[in-house]
């Protein structure tokens, strides 16, 4: 079982769902869990920086994350979403890392077309904390990317 906390910092070019622009929201679904940003107005590169504790016992069971339009009069359209593969970050969580120092990469993620990163993911450890940074391209869209932190307790 692992706890920890996904911080959703930001969206990049998000799609366009209102004439010109959207009011972007994020949501992650795991399992039962089910935690949402609040909603940027007019914006299709938003920043939440919110964060969100998540309990994981399988690391085979991704986050999904889902970015919607919010509209007022009609459903919210989907922008997008992403499977955050939290597996790697699960299996650092079980190491023994005391008296490691400061700013050493535990493991680096490749990306891959499943794990839809856009770039390689280094899992750090940094002030007495795991930390994973990374960039999410999002799938069945156009164009959108999300920028978070997965961030150990």
């Amino acid at each position: 079982m692992g706890f920890f906390k996904v911080h959703i910092q930001r969206g990049v070019n998000l799609a366009v769902r209102d004439i010109v622009t959207s009011d972007p929201y994020v949501v992650l679904k795991l399992g039962k869990q089910k935690l949402k940003t609040r909603v940027i107005k007019g914006n299709v590169n938003p920043e939440w920086n919110e964060c969100f504790n998540i309990s994981a016992s399988d690391p085979h069971v991704p986050i999904n994350l889902c970015v919607y339009d919010k509209d007022t009069f009609s459903f919210d359209d989907k922008m997008g979403e992403v499977d955050i593969d939290v597996g790697p970050f699960l299996k650092a969580l079980k190491m023994q890392l005391q008296g490691v120092p400061d700013g050493i990469t535990v493991a680096k993620v490749q990306p891959t077309k499943q794990n839809c990163l856009t770039e390689e993911s280094s899992i750090v450890w940094s002030g007495g904390k795991l930390v994973q940074s990374m960039i999410l391209r999002l799938r069945n869209v156009e164009c959108g990317e999300v920028e978070l932190q997965l961030r150990s307790d």
